[in-house]
């Protein structure tokens, strides 16, 4: 086995070591030992049919495919809504190349995802996978119930995974809720991967197929970091096995009666627990659009109202976008301004800059997962991995995207770390998410308020380590294989006249430049300086050169500034 797999392997129980490091209880009598061994076997097993088995990576390949045809028919939707020039029509230049606008090409396919998960529920599709694998985690770590189906529902979406079990929540134990909170913080749910898709498909066709193995990974990734943070040391209420769903809509009540029998050494006593077969069993809330309360009659009327819900989410993920990156701006200008003070104090602020600072931060976590043994390569990872606790995970993507896609004599970033990056941004790990699941939680049980705002912080820690640990999982099976990333198109050249375009589509143009304000490691390599897309409002992370057309009547040339990019809200 190659050095780099073999240091990716060790980086697995590295990243457990700094979570007992950091654990409630670091006694060795309530360590997780079944959850740890049966959750690491999980993932090197998922990774196993992802990377190394014809048949499932085919199927992968597939699926990607399928989902890459939504995508296109969310385009159709938004086409017609803001025209060809706004959303090209695949393979078919514009008569306007405008560039790539966030707000027009990746909201709209949020909008139509979440329509789409809500016409899946409606019809039973994602309560039957989403109990299949509910299955296989409780099966396998003997987790309670509950967090075992949330922890399968994060698959699909965020924290509206908590609402699938809601009737339990109240009575769950801390470390069944720092369970649940830190799968929402270390999986990315399906109605936000388009955001993802759209910058990494030229440098990554494959990615798709990727970030969905790499949600599903991210579970038991997340059992197992959280376990050994927060170690249970109570008897959950639904250690019994999976809550049962009635219908649609009605929950059964539990009638928990006490454990029989102690169970095999190192795990607790469970509950039994009995489904009652009375009728008069709860409902869960009515779902709502505008305040007020409505019901589901049809699929369809599902679909629309999941469009809706997608239209408040794309309107937070904007919010969300100009908040935290106007504030990571203008920290950088506060940097900027240092660093144009006389020597000594400005030679130090030349240095040290935020992305500098994240990125030596995530060093040493960076290197846990085998990326590279070359110091650039190592140093623009971090960077790129570090930045997303500022600015969410959209901005990094795009960075790595705008590295990936410089030619071969600048490129500094290997398709091994755009493989390991891809799969250490795919979660929620960002101070951002932290308001929104907390608080998401907190309006669900308000009675447990105290307990969810102490452990978001340790479920973003864990959202963090467990995306590091799949990175990892990523890192062992990368054999260079060239299938394993897909083929590469050519770019598609624009014969029309343009204007500056956005910074945020790293394919724009075939002629793709860095940013000249660069973050620069503190020990230079004797290499050329690494290169760190940056993608704020003050500093775009690559610049387009507009394509020209030599015709005898030039078109005008409207000027457009070019558009941040920014966080995503969990779906």
């Amino acid at each position: 086995m190659p050095l780099l797999n073999i240091i990716s392997f060790l980086g697995i129980f590295g990243l457990c070591l700094i979570a007992w490091i950091f654990s409630e209880n670091r006694s060795p009598r309530v360590f997780p030992w079944r959850v740890v061994i049966a959750g690491i076997l999980l993932q090197l097993v998922l990774g196993a049919c992802v990377f190394i088995l014809p048949g499932t990576r085919d199927a992968l390949q597939v699926f990607s495919n399928l989902l890459n045809s939504v995508f296109d028919a969310a385009d159709t939707g938004a086409r017609f809504v803001f025209g060809r020039n706004i959303v090209p029509v695949p393979g078919t230049p514009p008569d306007v190349n405008l560039g790539y606008i966030f707000a027009f090409r990746a909201l709209p396919t949020v909008i139509f995802f979440s329509g789409l998960m809500a016409l899946l529920y409606n019809i039973g599709v994602i309560q039957v996978i989403t109990n299949v694998f509910a299955k296989v985690f409780y099966a396998t770590m003997r987790l309670s119930g509950a967090e075992a189906l949330s922890g399968a529902a994060n698959i699909f979406v965020g924290i509206e995974a908590a609402i699938v079990v809601k009737p339990f929540l109240a009575k769950m134990t801390r470390s069944e809720l720092c369970a649940i909170l830190a799968c929402c913080f270390g999986t990315a749910a399906s109605s936000t991967l388009a955001i993802y898709v759209s910058f990494l498909k030229p440098v990554f066709p494959n990615i798709l197929g990727h970030l969905v193995s790499a949600s599903i990974i991210a579970i038991p990734a997340c059992f197992v970091l959280s376990k050994i943070l927060v170690p249970e040391t109570e008897t959950p209420l639904t250690a019994g096995g999976i809550p049962v769903e009635e219908g649609k809509r009605k929950v059964r009540d539990t009638v928990v009666e006490p454990a029989e029998v102690a169970v095999d050494a190192g795990e607790f006593p469970r509950t039994r627990i009995q489904m009652d077969d009375e009728d008069d069993v709860p409902t869960v809330p009515q779902e709502t659009v505008g305040g007020e309360p409505i019901e589901r009659v049809s699929p369809l009327d599902a679909a629309i109202v999941g469009a809706l819900d997608g239209v408040k989410m794309a309107v937070a993920i904007a919010a969300v976008l100009i908040l935290i990156l106007g504030l990571v701006s203008l920290i950088n200008q506060i940097f900027g301004w240092l660093a144009a003070l006389p020597s000594p104090v400005g030679d130090v602020f030349k240095v040290v800059t935020l992305a500098n600072i994240l990125g030596a931060l995530f060093l040493p976590l960076t290197a846990l997962t085998g990326v590279s043994l070359e110091w650039q390569e190592l140093w623009e990872s971090s960077v790129i991995i570090g930045r997303r606790l500022f600015e969410t995970a959209i901005p990094p993507y795009q960075a790595l995207a705008a590295a990936a896609a410089l030619p071969e004599g600048t490129r500094v970033i290997s398709d091994r770390a755009v493989l390991i990056i891809s799969y250490a941004l795919s979660g929620f790990a960002h101070l951002a998410s932290v308001g929104i699941f907390v608080g998401g939680t907190i309006a669900l049980i308000p009675s447990r308020r105290k307990d969810i705002s102490e452990l978001g912080w340790k479920a973003l820690f864990v959202g963090t380590l467990a995306t590091l640990m799949i990175a990892c999982v990523a890192g062992v099976f990368d054999t260079g294989n060239a299938s394993i990333l897909g083929e590469r198109q050519p770019p598609v050249v624009s014969p029309a006249p343009t204007p500056a375009a956005s910074p945020a589509s790293p394919t724009a143009s075939p002629t793709v430049t860095p940013s000249p304000v660069l973050a620069v490691p503190a020990k230079p390599s004797p290499r050329a300086t690494p290169v760190t897309p940056q993608t704020t409002p003050s500093q775009p992370a690559v610049r387009i050169t507009p394509a020209v057309k030599a015709t005898p009547k030039a078109l005008p040339q409207p000027a457009v500034s070019p558009k941040p990019t920014g966080a995503k809200q969990p779906g």
